[in-house]
């Protein structure tokens, strides 16, 4: 590994090839700092990135290429979203979209190791494809960033050219849970049993499940995203501690960063490892909770776009919910508030009319009742979400599941 000052960066860049590929991480792990520095010295360049936030390198000369669109990317006309799954993209790397440069934040070095952080997710897919083709490695090594233990650990040896700047790790802000998310989380809390190994993401909803189920006893967790919620259930004393928190990213609060700083008892693999079906199946009685924007009478699921434009991605609610199907005991659960303020509209509809994200939960849970799908009658299963709409959606949702056929 090669430190350089952040000021001859661009001149120890080796010779890239014309409109190079830039991998980095996103989410709450993105270098941006590191990211600026290489947009003043690369004149054009493709840059890679799942789950933009915040603001990012916009201008002529860059294009953003991603399988999950984050809400720093949503309406950019510079963006090309490819379609897949969260356990898919890594292949992109050693197919279509191989990369020319990886760029990473990571923690200090320990004992010659240092950590991708908080940001594990494609990226160790992205530097083996880049190894395979002799692209570079750089770093922004971040004090601030904890060291965490898994798949984001890389030994010094592997980084081609490396930065030192210090920038703060985004904090999670506190979840305000309202009356509604209160009770969904409350009925969703009551159909984990203990010993369940928890997936969930993070907002009210997910947040609202976890208090509700801080008296629960030998609960596992292997997700996608290590959150306050999974920390509070482990100081609740809810968790196996015997088994490690497996997920492929973390974002929380300076609390829960201090804690996994070295600690074993978290462990954040790689994306395909995470959200492999195969291995979401293996693990005992997986109760995998998604949300969604709509679910229709069929039990198909939207979780991706609204009017045709793509606000999201596939993202892993498709790997969690086959993973779980497939689980000994396992069941995978949608979970949604039954009305959309914003659109002044149910959430449970006739027929989607956008792109299905999944299909066939086991269960679509509203703050007005359980839907039972998986292992319903398609009969039951739109009278089951008819009742989990909002009462004043519920006789024009009858009136077209009878035209559809669906209660005949």
């Amino acid at each position: 590994m090669r430190i350089v000052a952040p000021e001859q960066l661009a001149a120890a860049l080796p010779e890239l090839p014309g409109n190079p590929r830039i991998v980095t991480q996103g989410s709450f792990g993105t270098p941006r700092a590191l990211l600026g520095l290489l947009d003043e010295a690369v004149p054009e360049y493709r840059l890679f990135i799942v789950n933009g936030l915040g603001r990012l390198p916009d201008r002529e000369g860059v294009r953003i290429e991603t399988t999950f669109v984050g809400s720093g990317l949503r309406g950019n006309p510079r963006v090309d979203y490819y379609p897949a799954r969260l356990s898919t993209t890594p292949q992109l790397f050693r197919g279509s979209l191989p990369p020319d440069v990886v760029a990473v934040q990571t923690s200090r070095v320990v004992d010659g190791k240092v950590s991708l952080g908080i940001e594990v997710q494609v990226l160790p897919g992205a530097i083996d494809a880049a190894k395979q083709r002799g692209a570079i490695l750089v770093a922004q090594i971040n004090e601030n960033l904890p060291f965490i233990h898994g798949d984001g650990v890389l030994s010094v040896d592997d980084i081609d050219l490396a930065v030192e700047i210090a920038e703060p790790v985004p904090v999670a802000p506190e979840v305000r849970i309202d009356d509604e998310s209160a009770a969904v989380g409350e009925r969703l809390a009551a159909m984990v049993p203990d010993g369940a190994t928890l997936q969930l993401g993070i907002g009210a909803l997910p947040e609202a499940v976890m208090q509700a189920l801080q008296n629960s006893r030998g609960l596992r967790v292997w997700t996608e995203l290590m959150a306050d919620g999974f920390f509070g259930l482990l100081r609740s004393g809810a968790l196996d501690e015997t088994h490690p928190i497996t997920a492929t990213f973390a974002y929380g609060s300076e609390e829960l960063y201090a804690w996994a700083d070295d600690n074993p008892q978290l462990r954040l693999l790689r994306c395909e490892t995470t959200n492999s079906p195969g291995n979401i199946a293996k693990q005992p009685a997986v109760t995998s909770i998604n949300t969604a924007l709509q679910v229709d009478l069929f039990g198909a699921v939207n979780a991706t776009r609204v009017n045709d434009r793509i606000i999201s991605g596939t993202g892993g609610q498709a790997d969690f919910i086959v993973g779980a199907l497939q689980s000994p005991g396992g069941q995978a659960i949608i979970a949604l508030k039954s009305w959309h303020p914003k659109a002044n509209r149910s959430t449970i509809v006739p027929k989607l009319t956008e792109p299905t994200t999944s299909l066939q939960p086991s269960w679509v849970v509203t703050e007005q009742n359980t839907a039972r799908v998986f292992g319903a009658s398609q009969r039951d299963q739109a009278l089951g979400l008819i009742e989990a709409a909002r009462p004043e959606a519920r006789e024009s949702l009858r009136t077209e599941a009878e035209r559809m056929g669906l209660l005949g």
